[in-house]
């Protein structure tokens, strides 16, 4: 899952690869049809099991037919609160003249 063997090898001696539950500390490690990889990302964790071994480095089409994703599916993104009149979304900079305008007249409304 990354491109190329030093990332892969940077992943490993970070103890962020493990197969089958065990920690992997170097990306030379074999593996086998039938073997879960646990990768730790940044932002996910992939779980993928291994279904074929590979002959030659191909293109990412043909290396999706050697595994199986068992990742979960992410969790579902908190909910996003209520604006209510008057408010802006938090980091949208300080509101122009133009902004400031239209938001007084929403307020005279009320």
């Amino acid at each position: 899952m990354t491109k190329s063997r030093s990332l892969a090898q940077k992943l490993a001696a970070g103890g962020r690869l493990r197969i089958n539950r065990e920690k992997v500390s170097a990306a030379s490690k074999q593996v086998r049809v039938g073997d879960v990889l646990t990768i730790a990302l940044d932002r996910k964790v992939l779980v993928l099991k291994v279904q074929k071994l590979g002959t030659r480095r191909g293109p990412f089409s043909e290396a999706q037919l050697l595994y199986e994703d068992l990742t979960p599916p992410p969790r579902p993104a908190a909910r996003t609160p209520v604006m209510t009149v008057g408010q802006r979304d938090p980091g949208t900079g300080r509101p122009t003249k133009k902004d400031r305008r239209r938001l007084e007249a929403l307020r005279e409304q009320d």
